[in-house]
């Protein structure tokens, strides 16, 4: 997958409609802080036009991205953010619900995990969800560059065992700094957009 063109179209906050998008999306789900602008940056090849900051909870919209006027990264808001209160992280809930219940053209959704640690109460609640609309997660383990190498293993079976996975869900491990994953997350959307 070759970048040429990308335009942040979009943006949808709490009272917002989920907009009727012509074009195929990918949607990118986790909890404050686990590296997912970094991620959309290192996939859009851009330093940052997704906004990342050292305080969670930046996200607080659903941010679209068109990428090569053939599909969009849909940036959903981090969820689990501790200072946020209860108030608001009700309508981030709702807003990313409604996404995952009312986009029509929602082809994957790529959930991020924090490799260094098991998955939080929040993201077993978000894998559920991403599954009861019917959708598989392909769970994208952030943070890669802060373990050992003879660490993968063991991390990876640990999220795979919390969250319960089927046994043929994608996990790809993703390094931000050395950018180790992009190539298989590229395989994939580019078999998504052949589909």
């Amino acid at each position: 997958m070759v970048i040429k063109s990308v335009n942040l179209e979009k943006v949808c906050g709490v009272t917002s409609k989920i907009p009727d998008n012509k074009l195929m999306e990918i949607a990118f789900a986790g909890k404050s802080n686990v590296g997912k602008s970094s991620l959309i940056n290192g996939l859009m090849n851009r330093k940052s036009l997704a906004r990342t900051s050292s305080k969670p909870g930046k996200t607080q919209t659903i941010n679209y991205y068109n990428i090569n006027d053939r599909l969009y990264f849909v940036d959903l808001p981090g969820y689990g953010y501790a200072v946020a209160n209860e108030q608001v992280k009700a309508q981030w809930g709702k807003l990313i619900e409604d996404y995952l219940h009312q986009s029509k053209m929602l082809k994957a959704v790529f959930l991020l995990i924090d490799i260094r640690h098991a998955p939080s109460e929040n993201d077993r609640i978000m894998y559920d969800w991403i599954v009861n609309r019917g959708h598989k997660p392909i769970i994208i383990a952030t943070k890669l560059d802060k373990i050992k190498k003879s660490q993968i293993n063991k991390q990876i079976k640990l999220i795979c065992d919390t969250l319960d996975i089927e046994s043929d869900t994608t996990v790809i491990p993703y390094s931000s700094l050395s950018k180790q994953g992009r190539d298989e997350i590229y395989e994939l959307i580019d078999g998504m957009l052949q589909d």
